[in-house]
């Protein structure tokens, strides 16, 4: 797997909703390189007192700008909004989601909380796709306009009600199916919906890719902190989501 370290120019930090920030570097190469799914290490600060990069995922790539989204957590990701001029990024690390247009006619995407923000790359690069977005409540409500310009059917769900409709976003899925019929399932977010979702699309027979997420350190596969179970055996059984993922098909790994 090919990565580098990149010197970007930071284009715009921006707060798009409380504590969610969208942040848009410009690097040509890095940019070629990238693929929906993957991640960036970014670095945060300074390096002498805060070491470990931060993983944030791709959100979209627009010629030789890449924008990623990051939700304020910690010291770390609070220095990132701070940052001016330029970032360190270590990258695109990962494998990226799996775009089969002659073999996948009729995709669906789903989306909860942070694991909006990567979707939308893979969006833009499928056909006739079926999304659909979970957020909490109505201020954390993001990205629906550009998911709308790059897809036929865009649901947005909230946990309590407060914009589109009330629910998960799996919910919307389920009772779309019997309609829609997909025939393959991308989904990313939180760890109880990606469960649900695998049960979901195993219990169908729909195949389906799951992007993971996990504390890592490295970023490269050196120091195994995000290992994740897999159905493998003996040095299989365990694979790193930083670099065997982090995008998996659902029947590989165990939740």
């Amino acid at each position: 797997m090919e990565y580098n370290i990149y010197k970007c120019h930071i284009c715009y930090q921006q707060e798009i909703a409380p504590d969610i920030v969208a942040c848009q570097v410009r690097n040509l190469e890095l940019a070629k390189k990238a693929k929906a799914g993957q991640f960036l290490h970014v670095q945060c600060g300074d390096v002498t007192s805060m070491p470990l990069r931060r993983p944030i995922s791709i959100c979209d790539v627009n010629e030789d700008c890449i924008t990623f989204i990051y939700e304020i957590k910690g010291r770390g990701t609070k220095a990132l909004q701070e940052q001016a001029g330029e970032l360190d990024i270590l990258g695109p690390l990962g494998n990226g989601f799996a775009v089969e247009k002659t073999l996948y006619h009729h995709p669906a995407v789903i989306g909860g909380g942070i694991g909006v923000y990567p979707m939308l790359f893979l969006t833009k690069q499928l056909q006739n796709a079926t999304v659909y977005l979970g957020f909490r409540t109505k201020n954390l409500v993001t990205l629906e306009t550009e998911f709308r310009q790059n897809a036929p059917y865009v649901t947005v769900m909230t946990d309590d009600g407060s914009y589109g409709r009330h629910g998960y976003a799996l919910s919307a899925l389920e009772e779309d199916y019997l309609q829609q019929k997909f025939d393959i399932i991308y989904a990313c977010g939180p760890k109880p919906m990606l469960k649900a979702v695998k049960i979901f699309a195993e219990g169908h027979n729909i195949p389906c890719q799951l992007s993971l997420e996990e504390r890592m350190g490295c970023g490269i596969g050196a120091c195994l902190t995000c290992s994740c179970e897999t159905h493998g055996e003996g040095s299989e059984k365990y694979k790193c989501v930083c670099k065997q993922g982090p995008v998996f098909w659902s029947k590989e790994v165990i939740l």
